[in-house]
This record gives structure tokens, C-alpha cells and sequence, in this order.
């Protein structure tokens, strides 16, 4: 697996990532057999569509605030603040108003 980031660097995740009119930016940090560090710039009405994963998920808003269903429950999201999907539960990033996330992706399959 590939890393794209030299380790012992300080990086602003929040000015690592852009904004584009429409869609949806991801830039992946690190990508390791045992899990990956994705930056997301969602925005402003954009959201990824409800779907499952095997692997437990972790999300922090690093810029703005993040609408998240999780099953059938929905969390605001806020900067500085995260949230842990657990592995196949249906989940989606709702579309709202622009924000920043990091993505940390746990592939693990060890409880």
C-alpha cells in the first residue's frame, strides 16, 4: 500500500483539501493494509449516498459542521468533533451546508 505523506511532517489537514463548486474532494493520506486517512472537502449540497462496510469507520470534522446517519439516527457533526460507524451498519454523509473530514478507515477484521 501506498503513503503520500512523509510521517513527522505537521500538516494543516484543513488547508490540505479544497472546496470545489459541486462535488465532492478527497485526498487520501495514508493507505495501509490495516486501514487508510482520507481528507473529504464536501460541498455545500453534496453527500455521499447510504451504503455499508465491513471495517469500522471514524470520521472528524475538521472544518464546518457534517449531518451523518448512522442506521436510522442522524448526527451533527462539528469541528473538532468526531464520530465512530461501526462495520455494517448502513451509513450516508447528508447533504447540507460545506464541511471538511478526515476519514480513518479501521480494516481489521480482529475484535
Amino acid at each position: 500500500m501506498k503513503q503520500l505523506w512523509k510521517p513527522e511532517i505537521v500538516i494543516s489537514f484543513a488547508d490540505s483539501v479544497c472546496f470545489a463548486e459541486g462535488s465532492i474532494v478527497s485526498k487520501t493520506l495514508l493507505d495501509k493494509t490495516a486501514g487508510s486517512l482520507t481528507l473529504f472537502a464536501i460541498a455545500e449540497g453534496q453527500g455521499i449516498s447510504e451504503h455499508k462496510s465491513p471495517y469500522d469507520a471514524a470520521v472528524q470534522v475538521i472544518e464546518g459542521e457534517g449531518s451523518f446517519q448512522v442506521g436510522s439516527n442522524v448526527y451533527k457533526v462539528k469541528t473538532g468533533e468526531g464520530l465512530v460507524m461501526p462495520a455494517n451498519v448502513p451509513h450516508a454523509v447528508l447533504p447540507g451546508s460545506a464541511f471538511k473530514m478526515l476519514l480513518i478507515m479501521i480494516r481489521s477484521t480482529n475484535e
